[in-house]
């Protein structure tokens, strides 16, 4: 059953990890697919293969999410090439971790910037076209960290944790014109970033989670396929968490 038949979506981040799952997954429900990365190269036109399998319309875009003037610019070209933009997925994101003593200006600006700014940056361009159409989804990819917090990831977590506001508030602005916003805090989800940690402490992580795994970038994308889809008509300003019980 193809639950977002027909819709157009939007995903920022698209090309790797989270973002790639996402993107496939909202193209094998019948979804037609726009995604952008920081730029366009092998691994998105390889994306765009892949998607166009699904016998749904796909084009990858070149985008600084943190630029606001490109980001506008990226919207309305998708919009143009695609007609309208019924679903927004969020996730676009960095990590420059270190304890905060050590963090530098940058380290700090540059997250801020792209898990953050980026958010604003992609709703405010794509808002007039949802409000237009008086419908819509937007969905931010937050993350367990900035609702808890986490030693060494200062920058990060407060990125994390300023989308929930931003949810929240876009929600009640939005709700109104039946648009929703929702967003989704992953916890410890085994992705080409998490590989680089060290292996005692991905061990660590998996046995503080209590179905003690760590979770795939598919249980991420199946929430956010639930969360772009009528199935979750009724659901706006809220915040889930996909991390196998660690915030319980």
């Amino acid at each position: 059953m193809k639950i977002i038949e027909g819709k157009n979506a939007v995903v920022t981040g698209g090309c790797r990890g989270i973002g790639k799952a996402i993107a496939l997954t909202l193209a094998r429900h019948g979804a037609n697919i726009a995604f952008t990365d920081l730029s366009y190269d092998d691994m998105a036109r390889s994306l765009e293969e892949e998607i166009s399998g699904f016998g749904v319309k796909v084009k990858g875009y070149a985008s600084n999410a943190a630029n606001f003037e490109e980001t506008e610019k990226t919207i309305d070209n998708i919009a143009k090439e695609f007609g309208s933009i019924d679903i927004l997925v969020n996730n676009a994101g960095i990590t420059k971790d270190t304890l905060l003593m050590r963090m530098t200006e940058e380290q700090w600006d540059s997250v801020i910037n792209v898990n953050l700014k980026s958010v604003f940056n992609f709703t405010k361009a794509t808002q007039k076209y949802m409000l237009k159409q008086r419908s819509g989804s937007i969905i931010n990819m937050s993350s367990v960290v900035g609702v808890s917090g986490n030693a060494g990831q200062s920058n990060y977590s407060a990125s994390k944790a300023g989308i929930l506001g931003f949810t929240k508030s876009v929600a009640k602005e939005l709700g109104p014109r039946s648009i929703r916003c929702n967003a989704i805090a992953p916890g410890f989800i085994i992705t080409d970033m998490t590989a680089k940690l060290p292996e005692d402490i991905r061990n660590q992580w998996i046995q503080s989670i209590p179905v003690r795994r760590g979770g795939t970038p598919e249980d991420v994308a199946n929430v956010t396929l639930f969360l772009a889809s009528d199935l979750s008509s009724y659901i706006s300003g809220q915040v889930i968490n996909v991390c196998g019980g660690m915030q319980t």
